[in-house]
């Protein structure tokens, strides 16, 4: 542990140093890098600092209970019991900042929602998780851009793609993918029995150019015209693109924006994030543990949570979490469960690092 934050803090030095080299500041790209290392490394290092000027503390105190003055050895044990309790929170955030990020925290996303199993019903309840995350974005500041959508002619959407840029997106949000379960009475059933149906949430960081190499010639692009909302454009020029991934037959259409020019431009971000999943995903499947104990990053068949209207509760059966406030969490209120997700994925990161070290 001392030798990794020496060399911690011998990093953090020489980047200083490099900030402040005319090339380096000429190099935007290096610059850029560089900066982001400082920031990360900036927060072990402060914290680390913090600890040694607490461990000085203590020393001193200790020195100053050995005074013949009661007066001050009483004050000088009552203020090393709070430097005590001090520490141990320092190293606890110390043991936290230690463990890597994942390198798409700071990513936009985008969300892909479909209804599933379920008929109309499930629809309805896109619509509704829709409306939810819409609700939580504003929470957030973050802004969200359409980028498709199959509306269902029961209400909710068959489908919907859109993106969210803003804070650390993907730090809430990459939880979310899975199947959302939703158990109430639809308002198509007469005799008020409970249905139980389902919605499947996508969750994508954007990816850079540098992360996934495509090339133009694997591209097949078609244009056609778009079928959707979306203004004078529609239906009287081929606006709406289509664009099909040779390599690894992935096709994305986009037909909301105003132009050819800006339905292709999103087509090929939200292209560049599913290939950058796909190859994320076989990455992950090769590295079993690592997978396991990344909350965000399991089957998206699999069941994460259930919305239970009868009962006002939500469940995160991953992490076993009940909220008895499903009113409060469908009008965007998400921050209890996903703080409980992002606090269990930090507890099994630190077993796997634990365990590695071990």
């Amino acid at each position: 542990m001392k030798k990794r934050l020496n060399a911690i803090t011998r990093r953090y030095k020489e980047i200083n140093a490099l900030l402040g080299d005319p090339d380096i500041v000429s190099d935007i790209p290096k610059m850029t890098a560089l900066a982001k290392e400082q920031s990360d490394l900036e927060k072990i290092v402060s914290v680390h600092e913090r600890i040694l000027r607490t461990e000085e503390t203590i020393e001193e105190l200790k020195t100053l209970i050995k005074e013949d003055d009661p007066d001050i050895r009483e004050l000088a044990q009552s203020e090393l019991d709070e430097q005590q309790d001090a520490l141990v929170e320092l190293e606890a955030e110390l043991q936290k900042r230690l463990v890597p990020e994942d390198p798409d925290d700071d990513k936009n996303v985008i969300v892909e929602i479909r209804g599933a199993a379920g008929g109309d019903e499930a629809n309805i309840f896109a619509g509704d998780l829709y409306r939810m995350y819409l609700k939580y974005a504003e929470t957030k500041n973050w802004r969200i851009d359409l980028i498709s959508a199959l509306e269902s002619e029961a209400g909710g959407f068959s489908q919907i793609e859109f993106s969210i840029s803003g804070d650390r997106v993907y730090a809430f949000l990459k939880y979310e993918s899975g199947a959302h379960r939703v158990q109430r009475v639809p308002a198509t059933e007469s005799q008020g029995r409970i249905h139980t149906s389902t919605a499947t949430v996508v969750v994508l960081p954007e990816a850079e150019a540098v992360d996934v190499d495509i090339q133009p010639n694997d591209l097949r692009i078609d244009t056609f015209r778009s079928s959707g909302a979306g203004g004078q454009h529609v239906n009287t020029t081929d606006s709406a693109v289509r664009i099909t991934h040779a390599p690894s037959g992935i096709v994305v259409t986009c037909q909301d924006g105003k132009s050819q020019h800006e339905n292709k431009a999103t087509a090929l971000k939200v292209l560049r994030a599913r290939v950058h999943d796909k190859m994320v995903s076989e990455q992950l499947e090769k590295e079993g543990d690592e997978r396991r104990s990344k909350i965000g990053s399991g089957d998206r068949s699999e069941k994460i949570r259930t919305y239970n209207y009868p009962q006002n509760r939500v469940t995160d059966h991953r992490i076993g979490f009940t909220l008895k406030q499903l009113d409060r969490v469908m009008d965007g209120r998400l921050d209890a469960i996903i703080d409980a997700l992002i606090e269990e994925e930090l507890k099994r990161r630190l077993e796997t690092e634990d365990t590695a070290r071990h």
